[in-house]
């Protein structure tokens, strides 16, 4: 494989573009954006209502009420989007003729991938940009450093779970085991990581749970974010009661949002291995 250096990025760049067009083509940006609008405007008006409370409310609790909705929703738009990304032009035997031409496979997974990030990037923005709109009125500069925090945090987690897609569809030998992979993989991150480590909390009585959950949260990414909008809000992790759960210094912005590039570059990295 050529060095990063003695790659053709214009070739990169075009395979970038065909992904991002046929997602535009498809609608699937459009799909996904008003999907993510619709749900931020209901949450953000309608979030309080069980207590007799409409409209917008403080933007750090509508952010956390959106954390726990994007958690569910935006890993399983990203594993949607890119688990048949390679297995699947396999199956369609549109992989042998793109590598026949003069590009490596590295050129071609990346260009896929960069292609697939925008799309996803492009429905994240302007979904919950959108929803921003009517919601800026009533926010001051906190709270909408607040809710930027959230949407930049809600792109990379996204990016993550893609990464992931990317790394199953070099991996799955048919497009049934890439789909049960990524169905795996939305359970496994989303639903069975809290539910076990809450198992474990409480078989041991949360006995020194301070000194070791913290950093166990840090293995799964959709926790990660978590963090980062939680967490990283001293209103919410004191109204909350969270900071008995905290090490000290674990919430750093600069090591949440590492911790989440890292799960961005790592299964990317790999996948671009196993895929050369």
């Amino acid at each position: 494989m050529r060095p990063a250096s003695h790659w053709q990025w214009r070739l990169v760049a075009a395979i970038a573009a065909k992904e991002w067009r046929d997602r535009l083509r498809n609608r699937w940006v459009l799909a996904v954006a008003v999907v993510f609008g619709a749900f931020a405007l209901l949450i953000a008006y309608f979030g309080g209502a069980q207590s007799g409370v409409l409209g917008l409310r403080s933007a750090a609790v509508t952010v956390a009420s959106l954390t726990s909705l994007a958690i569910y929703l935006v890993p399983l738009i990203a594993l949607l989007l890119g688990f048949d990304a390679v297995v699947g032009e396999r199956e369609r035997g549109v992989l042998d003729l793109l590598l026949s031409q003069p590009i490596t496979r590295a050129e071609l997974l990346l260009g896929k991938y960069l292609g697939l990030a925008a799309a996803l990037a492009m429905a994240t923005l302007v979904g919950f940009g959108a929803a921003l709109v009517p919601l800026a009125p009533s926010m001051d500069l906190t709270a909408l450093a607040i809710y930027l925090r959230f949407v930049g945090s809600a792109l990379m987690l996204g990016l993550a779970f893609l990464s992931l897609a990317v790394l199953v569809s070099t991996v799955a030998r048919d497009r049934t085991r890439a789909t049960g992979a990524a169905i795996a993989l939305w359970f496994g991150f989303v639903l069975v990581f809290d539910l076990s480590l809450l198992g474990v909390l409480v078989a041991t009585a949360g006995s020194h749970a301070s000194t070791w959950a913290p950093y166990v949260l840090l293995l799964n990414p959709a926790d990660v974010f978590r963090a980062i909008n939680v967490f990283g809000a001293d209103a919410l992790r004191s109204s909350f009661g969270l900071g008995t759960l905290t090490a000290q210094g674990w919430n750093a912005a600069a090591t949440l949002y590492g911790v989440l590039l890292a799960w961005i570059v790592a299964p990317l990295g790999a996948a671009l291995w196993r895929f050369r």
